[in-house]
């Protein structure tokens, strides 16, 4: 990586917003960073959008919005996060991990609240939607 570029760790709840709500994430992240950034998603994520995918239960918006971000992620060649580093069951406590381990090179973009406020205590930046149309930093 190089110095001065930060990481921004997508969170799965994150790549549903396009689906969800017709956000342009990625557009939104340039107009949002006036810095050097590099989206990425960890294996983690993946595998909780495959699993929403394959969930007959979930509603069929949300199995859409699942295919809508792994499309994405393909799309736009995010990186994936996964081979260098301890794999876990959960995507939020991997995200948690990698975004303390970082020093401040990284940032969170997620909608979950509980993961929020961990980020928060931890002091990491954190990117989420506001008013289901644009998204806010906080750091």
């Amino acid at each position: 990586m190089l110095k001065g570029v930060k990481k921004i760790i997508l969170d799965t709840n994150f790549l549903l917003i396009p689906g969800q709500f017709g956000v342009d994430i990625f557009a939104e992240l340039q107009r949002l960073c006036d810095f050097s950034y590099e989206p990425v998603v960890l294996n983690e994520t993946i595998e909780e959008l495959s699993g929403i995918m394959a969930d007959k239960k979930a509603a069929a918006r949300d199995r859409s919005a699942a295919k809508l971000g792994i499309q994405l992620i393909k799309a736009k060649g995010i990186g994936v996060l996964g081979q260098q580093r301890k794999v876990f069951k959960s995507a939020d406590k991997a995200i948690l991990e990698l975004a303390s381990a970082s020093g401040g090179n990284a940032v969170v973009a997620t909608q979950d609240r509980e993961l929020r406020d961990k980020l928060a205590s931890k002091g990491a930046a954190v990117i989420v939607l506001r008013q289901k149309r644009y998204l806010k930093f906080y750091q």
